[in-house]
């Protein structure tokens, strides 16, 4: 995918997959490529978030899982020679309570994703502005 997000064609002859020469548009505005945030709590997620992504990003995050995923995001950080800092740490489907987002942010959360209901326009705007005055 990176490969595809920065150059105009990309191609991919491996062990276990084999993409021949392929197109994908539009490409990303971001550059090089769009963050990459890998999601779990498995060992091997860790591993592979700290060889290929931008960050993490495990689901209904609790502080405990944070503080618990952050730290090991940053010994394997810095056994393989990067900044812990560089990776981000972004609690998806946080709750919509200001202590509890605070909670999540001391045990090293970066930030959150909060989930909204699908609602029309009018009925989106408001639970916007509720969520916003509960935790701002």
């Amino acid at each position: 995918m990176k490969a595809l997000w920065a150059n105009e064609a990309g191609e991919y002859h491996g062990t276990y997959y084999d993409f021949p020469l392929v197109r994908s548009f539009p490409r990303p505005v971001q550059q090089p490529h769009p963050p990459i945030f890998l999601g779990g709590a498995a060992q091997q997620v860790f591993k592979r978030t700290v060889a290929y992504g931008n960050g993490w990003m495990p689901t209904r995050s609790t502080p405990e899982l944070i503080k618990q995923g952050r730290a090991v995001l940053n010994e394997l950080a810095v056994e393989a020679g990067r900044d812990p800092q560089s990776i981000e740490v972004m609690a998806y489907i946080a709750p919509t309570d200001r202590t509890k987002l605070q909670a999540l942010a001391e045990a090293g959360a970066d930030s959150a994703v909060l989930l909204l209901t699908s609602a029309p326009e009018a009925a989106a705007l408001a639970e916007l502005e509720q969520i916003a005055k509960a935790v701002l």
